[in-house]
């Protein structure tokens, strides 16, 4: 079986410029790629990105660019990310993606342990922020500018992306070698990327992902989801993470307009005008959309408020009666059909209107937040992937189970270890290994070729698999109870109030939580409830009313769960983790280990010692 988009190709490409290259010929879009510049959007064609990519790679080759050199990227998502990544492995380079949120540190650490040979920066204050590290590794032979910068001209290791392109013109002429030419000695067992793992427990490793581990993975992806090159796409998370770059593979080969988002503050623009079909994001962005849904319709007052909250109640009934495959009765069909026209309709509009289905990964989503956007008609399918092993699995719109993570695509094979739970998966997907670390490989890939992915669930009667917990995050009380920390924070953070949760307990008598508010919200309703919310953020957090309030919703929460696993008390935090203070990695995983000895004293007043 071929994709449906897939099958205009002769033969299906098994390196990933060739893949790109071919879909974008075929299909000769004027919006291929789209990105807003201002207050005008600006499009690039099938054909110019072909060119564009062309003169890059030629330019690079012309600085002497050659097979298995690495080049790394640090820049917002942009067009010139993918260009510049796909004119990279035409020429059997290596692409090293950096985030941006990446501290000084991490981005000298990667520079050096990856051997970068040169260096991509979207501009002047990306490189402020990684001046320090760009300078202190002097292997780093050219630093290429996606923004013209004049200032940086004299600089001799500093070019533009212009300046590269415009060396690159003459490449094919002067050197007898055409871009299809290069382009053919590309092989799917080629090194293609090494990504950085975001390093919750130690120093980054490096993720050595070859041609096949991708393509692969594009061709299963294509499969199993139904994408037409008509879809339009709107990019929101970081290109530097294996989810949003396989997904721009995907899209690329099944010829999907790709619009790139650059910051997370663009994005409610954004939908409202690209209207996307498609879209991937993380739990995060769904639980602040959904929060601040339910914010605005619980000001509206009156009977606006309780038809707001009547609304949500039935598309809660009415999609757990789909989900657990319960018949649907005539009066609750009509009464969400009634939710549907009044309260779920702007909902959609508030995400374009057009949007046929999102894909979520990252973390878990849970069950309440699901059913809230099925019930307004905006599916999520919820997916599971990691950077070792591509996007393993899915849920289908036809065969959405939510609160699971799907069946794995085609080629892929996952299974539950009997020892401890841990979710093995093997596949062409799957990794080479960690660059430069032979030991850690041997660690995670066993001899049968199965990846140990450390974390823990199950698989049901259906073949649709769960996942609890990170197998190093689960913790064990002092009563000698497990609890899975992921579980109940994916319940608590369906509270409006709540931003940041993070439940802890390890060694202890009960379990906690540390909670980062949501100030605004949690000001507005302790006002509406006839309680002053006055003084600073730290002083409420010391204020018994205020953290009872919080405490609530947290215990209210966890109450379906196992006496051990309920929250029992709070602690509240005046400022939301951050990467900077080294409390959560750049893909926003919190550091528990970190938190732990970071918050020791507080910890124990909640949980006891």
């Amino acid at each position: 079986m071929v994709a449906a988009n897939l099958i205009g190709f002769e033969t299906i490409p098994q390196t990933l410029p060739s893949f790109c290259i071919e879909s974008f010929r075929r299909n000769a879009k004027s919006d291929a790629l789209a990105y807003k510049l201002g207050e005008v959007w600006t499009y690039l064609s099938g054909p110019e990105a072909i060119e564009r990519v062309k003169r890059i790679a030629a330019g690079l080759a012309a600085l002497g660019v050659k097979a298995g050199d690495r080049i790394a990227i640090i820049s917002e998502n942009r067009p010139e990310w993918s260009l510049t990544d796909l004119a990279i492995l035409s020429l059997r380079a290596v692409t090293v993606p950096i985030y941006t949120t990446q501290a000084v540190e991490q981005i000298r650490y990667i520079l050096e342990d990856s051997g970068a040979k040169m260096l991509f920066v979207s501009g002047k204050k990306l490189f402020k922020h990684a001046e320090a590290a760009i300078q202190s590794v002097e292997r780093i032979e050219r630093v290429i500018f996606f923004d013209p910068n004049d200032e940086l001209r004299e600089n001799a290791r500093s070019m533009t992306l212009g300046d590269l392109e415009t060396a690159g013109t003459n490449f094919e002429r002067d050197s007898g070698q055409t871009f299809d030419e290069l382009l053919a000695q590309v092989k799917e067992d080629d090194l293609a990327t090494i990504i950085y793992t975001s390093g919750t427990t130690g120093e980054p490793k490096g993720v050595m992902l070859d041609h096949g581990n991708f393509v692969s993975n594009v061709i299963a992806i294509s499969k199993g989801l139904p994408i037409r090159g008509t879809d339009r796409s709107l990019a929101v998370l970081p290109l530097s993470h294996i989810f949003e770059r396989t997904v721009f593979y995907v899209l690329c080969a099944n010829g999907v307009s790709v619009h790139y988002c650059a910051a997370f503050d663009q994005i409610a623009s954004h939908l409202q005008e690209v209207k996307p079909t498609i879209m991937t994001a993380v739990p995060r962005l769904f639980e602040q959309v959904y929060h601040k849904i339910v914010k605005k319709g619980r000001a509206a007052g009156g009977w606006k408020t309780k038809l707001f909250e009547w609304s949500l109640e039935v598309g809660q009934e009415y999609w757990a009666a789909k989900d657990m495959h319960r018949s649907v009765s005539p009066a609750l069909a009509a009464k969400h059909a009634i939710a549907n026209r009044l309260v779920f309709s702007k909902w959609r509009t508030g995400v374009g209107g057009e949007l046929r289905f999102f894909v979520s990964g990252g973390a878990p989503l849970s069950k309440r937040l699901s059913y809230a956007f099925w019930a307004a008609g905006i599916p999520i399918l919820q997916g599971y992937g990691m950077t070792e092993a591509c996007v393993t699995c899915a849920n289908r719109p036809e065969d959405n189970k939510v609160g699971s993570i799907g069946t794995p695509f085609e080629g892929i094979e996952m299974k539950i270890a009997e020892k401890d739970g841990e979710i093995l998966i093997r596949g062409r997907n799957v990794m080479k290994g960690y660059f430069n670390k032979p030991d850690e490989t041997a660690r995670v890939i066993d001899e049968d070729g199965y990846y140990h992915t450390g974390d823990v669930g199950y698989e049901d009667e259906d073949g649709h698999f769960y996942v609890t917990d990170r197998l190093k995050d689960l913790f064990k009380l002092s009563n000698g109870k497990y609890v899975a920390p992921l579980q109940v924070e994916s319940l608590l953070k369906q509270s409006p109030l709540i931003s940041q949760p993070v439940v802890v307990g390890s060694g202890r008598k009960q379990v906690g939580a540390l909670i980062v508010p949501d100030w605004e919200a949690l000001k507005e309703t302790l006002k509406e409830e006839g309680f002053a919310a006055e003084g600073s953020r730290e002083e409420l957090c010391e204020n018994p009313h205020v953290i009872k309030r919080v405490q609530r919703d947290a215990v209210d929460l966890t109450r379906e769960m196992s006496d051990f696993e309920r929250v029992k008390r709070v602690y509240l935090l005046p400022r939301e983790f951050s990467i900077d203070k080294g409390e959560m990695t750049p893909t926003l995983k919190i550091k528990r280990s970190v938190i732990d000895e970071k918050y020791q004293e507080a910890i124990d007043e909640i949980c006891g010692s």
